[in-house]
């Protein structure tokens, strides 16, 4: 039998929650057992106080050592137990937390924290693990606790009615779950999916397939971590993912040569160059961004690139490498940003999100993986610098500051080709 210890100061709380539904059943047939514990049981004098004014002042109460302590030593007196601190500190609980404890603890005592916390001195004496539920606060550890015990348990054997039930859940196969139906097949104009009723296992597992990996990257891209996956599914994400992806986003990338700033800070325009042009028309069309939009207003410039580019696209270059001529296919000269701003506002018939890339972390506002899932939605310009960096008036028409690219030492200095390049297959990443 599983042992699921719960220290409060609200044990009622835990006790009305757990005498319905599906745990209080596994409690009667014995195979769980929550044991709420009153930490004032264990308080000193007349008021039985839990909690004190912490040292160094500051607002609000703390939770004291002495009880807690004496609570958890109680408990180890009867059964070895596994002690877990409910803190926003802690790390934060998921599916496969749930599946470690409900596989390797048979006894596990829940601290249930409250006001600014516990006492530190209470980590150091009993602590063996802090968990917390995610980057928010509650009143009280009793709802984490609660919600802790109830996804473990239903993971111990014979606690749910179907024993496959918790195979293909949420989280379980590193995706959201795909839509479930049941009876009526029509209400109010909605029907069941045609392909659920036809009996045919392999369609209805790969339109499943479909809807986990389409209703994942929608409302949770970060679960998309196709190294915790195993091979099959991987191969079929892979492959389903890529299959649509190029039709859906709504990508399109500008290298800006003006208004850029020099070594000296100064506005200047900078010069298109050969590697630019060719490189990053190769990046654009391989991760299929709509068009790349080379910006200058000096004009010589555009005359030099648009002859690379004609090359390329009419003459001897496009039967020398076919390669190369798709690569500039979607490749256009603008004397401005907003002029491509309107190119695709004309052709999506919506401005464009405009999103900045900067190599200063404390700039960004936004990541890769969510500007992914945006430009599914609406039309996005991702624009990059040349020279030192932009100058200040195209910061400001940005909606969002990409995040950086980071290295692993010092050094941080990639050219802007490389940049396109890798962060595109950041945004595009399954």
């Amino acid at each position: 039998m599983k042992t699921y210890n719960v220290l409060t100061i609200f044990p009622e709380m835990i006790d009305a929650v757990f005498k319905q539904g599906v745990i209080s059943k596994a409690v009667d047939k014995g195979i769980v057992s929550i044991n709420s514990v009153n930490i004032r049981d264990y308080a000193e004098g007349r008021h039985l106080v839990t909690d004190d004014y912490q040292y160094g002042g500051g607002a609000g109460l703390v939770m004291k050592v002495e009880p807690i302590y004496e609570a958890v030593s109680a408990l180890k007196e009867k059964s070895d137990t596994f002690v877990v601190l409910l803190d926003p500190r802690g790390k934060k609980f998921d599916q496969k937390a749930a599946e470690h404890m409900a596989s390797n603890y048979d006894n596990i005592t829940f601290i249930c924290g409250r006001y600014e916390g516990v006492d530190e001195r209470v980590r150091e004496l009993v602590v063996d693990m802090e968990l917390s539920l995610g980057d928010f606060i509650l009143t009280g550890g009793e709802f984490a606790a609660i919600t802790v015990i109830d996804s473990i348990a239903r993971l111990v054997p014979g606690v749910l009615g179907d024993e496959a039930s918790a195979d293909e859940e949420s989280f379980t196969t590193g995706m959201l779950e795909y839509p479930h139906y049941t009876r009526p097949v029509e209400y109010k104009g909605l029907s069941v999916p045609e392909v659920l009723m036809n009996g045919n296992h392999s369609e209805i597992e790969k339109w499943r397939m479909e809807k986990a990996i389409e209703i994942t990257r929608k409302n949770r891209p970060d679960l998309l971590n196709i190294k915790e996956l195993d091979i099959e599914t991987r191969k079929k994400l892979c492959a389903e993912q890529k299959r649509g992806l190029s039709k859906k986003l709504k990508l399109n990338v500008a290298l800006m040569h003006y208004p850029m700033k020099d070594k000296q800070g100064d506005t200047v325009a900078t010069a298109i160059t050969n590697l630019d042009l060719h490189d990053i028309s190769r990046s654009c069309r391989t991760y299929s961004v709509e068009n790349y939009y080379v910006v200058t207003p000096i004009v010589a410039q555009r005359e030099i690139a648009s002859r690379v580019i004609n090359h390329w696209m009419g003459g001897f270059g496009s039967t020398y490498n076919p390669n190369r001529m798709e690569a500039f296919s979607h490749t256009m000269l603008m004397d401005s940003l907003s002029e491509a701003v309107l190119d695709i506002e004309k052709r999506h018939k919506k401005r464009p999100l405009i999103v900045a890339t900067t190599a200063r972390p404390d700039r960004a506002t936004i990541t890769a993986k969510y500007l992914g899932v945006i430009s599914e939605e609406q039309p996005v310009l991702i624009i990059f610098g040349t020279g030192w960096g932009f100058a200040d008036e195209v910061l400001e028409t940005a909606d969002y500051i990409l995040e950086p690219i980071e290295g692993v030492g010092e050094f941080n200095h990639l050219s802007v080709r490389s940049a396109v390049a890798i962060l595109l297959d950041r945004i595009t990443e399954i």
